[in-house]
Order: structure tokens, then sequence, then C-alpha cells
């Protein structure tokens, strides 16, 4: 019985660790997308959807890109989306484009409720906000305060 109970302690440590470190490998894999995606939409300056300036779901800009450049509409389906709470039709990467369409963001809700803050003069997503982590007021879908965000 011994045994068993010491294997079970060991296992819960095991796990409580790992599910920590698998948060932290989903994050890394938000910044890295977040950035692949910011120089195309932000390249050569901010990209205004059709319905104007506003706060967008990037899964809601990918059909409009694929139609306005039809080279790239064979990706369309490989579009990233948030490895954790993302679906194929809500990725939960944001985009915020402001009114003169100059300064936009990409962002993301974070897991790791650890993750050091490197934009501290902010605490939403802003456009011309620049690159890094910010906390927000309140938590986000991926249930902390912490958000990424990519901006000009």
């Amino acid at each position: 019985m011994v045994v068993i109970a010491i294997i079970g302690v060991i296992a819960t440590i095991i796990l409580v660790n790992l599910s920590s470190t698998t948060g932290k490998a989903r994050d890394a894999k938000r910044k890295t997308e977040l950035a692949q995606i910011g120089q195309v939409l932000s390249a050569g300056g901010c990209y205004m959807p059709n319905g104007g300036p506003g706060d967008y779901d990037t899964a809601t800009l990918v059909p409009e890109l694929a139609a306005k450049n039809p080279q790239y509409a064979q990706y369309a389906s490989l579009a990233p989306k948030d490895p954790k709470s993302g679906t194929a039709t809500q990725s939960f990467y944001r985009y915020i484009i402001d009114s003169s369409g100059t300064r936009c963001v990409l962002y993301a809700n974070l897991e790791n409720p650890a993750e050091p803050i490197t934009l501290s003069g902010i605490n939403a997503p802003t456009p011309g906000g620049g690159k890094g982590v910010f906390q927000a007021a309140s938590a986000g879908w991926n249930g902390t305060d912490k958000y990424y965000q990519v901006s000009n």
C-alpha cells in the first residue's frame, strides 16, 4: 500500500509540472504565430478590413484576405488559431485597427499567469502600443489576465 501511495504522489507531481509546461509551450506558439501574422497584416501599413476600423477575430479576416489575394486562397485552411481555445470559426487571435487605418495590433490571451510584463504602460490591446506582454484588468479566454500583442 505504501508503494502505491508513493507512486500516486510522484505521478501527481509529474502531472502538475507537465500541465504548467504545456501552457508555456502553447504561449510560445501563440507568440510565434502572432509575430508571423503581424508581418503579413502590417506589411506596408495596416490591413483595413471591409468592415472598417474595429476589433476582429483573425478567422473572419482570412476569407476576406483570400478573396482579395487569390494566390493565397490555398493556404486559408492553414490559418493559425489559439492552440487551446481556437476553433475553425473562431481563432481567438484578435486584430484591432484604429479609425485612421495607420495603427493596428494583434493580440492573444496567454495561459502562464507568471509571464513577465514587458509593456507596463498599457492594460488593454493598444494599436501602436508595441510588442510584448501586458496585464489587463480581467482574465481572458485562456484564464489569465496576461496578453501578448504585436503592434506597429
